[in-house]
């Protein structure tokens, strides 16, 4: 089986630093869907782990991000993708909770319902320090991707040695490319 794990603002849709609070707000990146897709068709299940801290704060209605989701997942079908599932942290920082990035709490969720043994290599896309690190906790192949916040956290990878050496791509659908004709 193999897994790939996405990060969504900032990979998948248009990030916002007010957070991206309803369905109208939310807008694919250019070639994100198609490239879930393509990571579909060729025998990746696709799955998606986000911070999504605007529920905590009373910003985000649930049935908002559910509406986000359902359209995340009816584009990627209408590709001829799939996704495996989407897991959301709903808390703000100060709950220190152990599944908000950086701690690996979403991916063990993850791991447990792919029915996998561990994550050890598993790609994991995301555009900021706290998604890389979350990867590296739990074995995961940590990409970057320069749109989001990727910019300035590949400014900032040199401050996280454990993170040396991460790939880094233009967007999703680059980073999708290399896993397709990489090794």
């Amino acid at each position: 089986m193999k897994l790939v794990i996405l990060d969504r603002d900032g990979v998948i849709n248009e990030d916002s630093d007010h957070f991206v609070r309803t369905l109208a707000q939310w807008k694919p990146l250019p070639g994100a869907i198609e490239a879930i897709a393509r990571l579909s068709r060729a025998g990746y299940d696709v799955y998606v782990a986000t911070n999504q801290s605007g529920v905590g704060r009373g910003l985000i209605p649930p049935g908002e991000l559910e509406a986000m989701h359902r359209r995340m997942v009816q584009l990627v079908e209408e590709q001829g993708g799939r996704l495996a599932g989407i897991y959301y942290c709903p808390h703000v920082p100060e709950d220190g909770c152990g599944c908000r990035k950086p701690k690996p709490g979403l991916l063990d969720r993850i791991r447990a319902d792919a029915g996998v043994a561990e994550l050890t290599g598993v790609p994991l896309v995301g555009d900021s320090l706290r998604d890389l690190e979350a990867a590296a906790a739990r074995g995961c192949r940590p990409i970057l991707v320069r749109t989001g916040k990727g910019r300035a956290a590949e400014a900032a990878l040199h401050e996280s040695p454990h993170l040396a050496g991460v790939a880094v791509y233009d967007d999703l659908a680059a980073a999708a490319q290399a896993l397709l004709t990489g090794p």
